[in-house]
């Protein structure tokens, strides 16, 4: 993987943990030699994706709305700043310029991209890894969750690995690399459907 869009918040928790990890993704992204494509913020988690990755010498492409960076809150510091019309834009940007997703810890913003991501996938826009970090247990309930749609029938079966998830950076990382495409809606036939 050459690039890897992280979704995660724009908000900065008060627990340092969060703030810490996003610091640790940048970095050993950035040292491994794979560029960073994020929602283009300099706060919070994103923000601190971006400046250790930026500080190990790594390529930060932000993809960032013009509303928000007429709000000046634009990483004027990447590598690459794209502004964009909207979120529409935005979320294709990241799909078109990554290699896989890796979701952090967030908010609404995030679940949004994440849950798009995965969607795609099981679609067929894309067949590459989502990567879920599930770092302090953040996303038990939604992992939870997803497993209660497969069970009840919403999510197929070839379709409930999509989501890589993962506690350890470097366990998602080697799951995200060796990611084996599954097949998606639109190679199924009616039969399968």
């Amino acid at each position: 993987m050459k690039r890897i869009a992280v979704y995660c918040g724009s908000a900065t928790p008060a627990d340092e943990r969060y703030m810490a990890l996003a610091r640790r993704v940048g970095d050993t992204l950035a040292r491994r030699g794979i560029g960073v494509v994020y929602g283009g913020g300099m706060r919070g988690l994103m923000g601190a994706v971006a400046q250790a990755a930026l500080d190990a010498g790594g390529e930060v492409i932000g993809v960032i709305p013009e509303a928000l960076a007429r709000a000046e809150i634009a990483n004027a510091d990447c590598t690459d700043l794209r502004v964009v019309t909207g979120m529409h834009q935005r979320k294709q940007a990241f799909t078109d310029l990554s290699d896989g997703f890796l979701t952090l810890p967030g908010g609404v913003g995030t679940m949004d991209e994440l849950w798009e991501a995965v969607s795609w996938a099981q679609l067929g826009y894309h067949a590459k890894p989502v990567g879920l970090l599930n770092a302090f247990g953040f996303f038990d309930h939604l992992l939870a969750f997803n497993r209660h749609m497969v069970a009840s029938g919403f999510i197929r079966p070839s379709h409930a690995g999509i989501i890589l998830a993962e506690a350890d950076l470097d366990l998602l990382l080697a799951r995200m690399a060796a990611h084996e495409p599954h097949v998606p809606i639109f190679a199924m036939t009616a039969a399968e459907l």
